[in-house]
């Protein structure tokens, strides 16, 4: 079971999170997100804009980074790719098919030759589910997250069982409102393509700042 942790932004928190036993760290590229990470400015335009240090030196080889997007341009996409190093994009948006190949031919080989896709699907009902077959053979693999009028990170759980529905072969991450005290939900799940689960807003403190003790005690007992 892969654990998410999503939203992260401070460089002391992100230390401290990667060291609870996690796989997955997302960054949230969206500007109207409050977990928003912006660039730092190098104030020219010959001169392209940087990550501060601080985000990266703490990060563990063992974890891998998530970019979350939101039908962003292709050239800021590559660019956090690039600065970040991101192993995953994370679409969260109406991407489609057709874009998601240019990205990939875009960064493959050159820029990140093992850069995975995922793409995430808001889901409130059954029907939400099947547009998984718009993605077959472009997606790397899926997130399953709560339809809102936000766009992720709403806190608010869907119906898990309408993921019975879903019938495909990519691989799936489990979101959507995933709290302290739904160990024993998460482990009662069973999808044979479930692989992981995304936790964000029921863990903080404040927008892109973890509670790293409640974190703790979650991975603990689910693992």
């Amino acid at each position: 079971m892969l654990i998410k942790v999503c939203g992260m932004r401070d460089p002391q928190n992100i230390a401290e999170v990667s060291k609870l036993g996690i796989n997955l760290m997302g960054f949230i590229f969206w500007p109207k997100s409050p977990r928003y990470v912006s660039q730092i400015s190098s104030r020219a335009g010959i001169i392209p804009d940087r990550v501060s240090n601080d985000m990266l030196d703490g990060k563990q080889a063992d974890i891998k980074y998530v970019g979350v997007f939101v039908d962003d341009m292709p050239q800021n996409i590559v660019t956090r790719v690039y600065n970040f190093k991101l192993d995953y994009v994370q679409l969260h948006g109406n991407e489609s098919p057709v874009m998601i190949d240019n990205l990939k031919a875009t960064l493959i080989p050159d820029i990140a030759p093992d850069i995975k896709i995922i793409k995430a699907l808001s889901i409130r009902e059954a029907d939400d589910v099947k547009r998984w077959r718009e993605y077959e053979g472009h997606a790397d693999m899926l997130l399953f997250d709560t339809k809102c009028k936000c766009v992720g990170g709403s806190g608010e759980q869907f119906d898990w069982s309408v993921l019975d529905e879903y019938d495909g072969n990519i691989p799936f991450i489990l979101s959507g409102g995933i709290g302290p005290d739904d160990v024993e939900r998460v482990k009662a799940f069973n999808h044979p393509m479930c692989v992981g689960i995304d936790l964000n807003s029921k863990f903080e403190i404040e927008p892109a700042l973890k509670d790293a003790d409640k974190l703790r005690m979650f991975v603990s007992s689910l693992r």
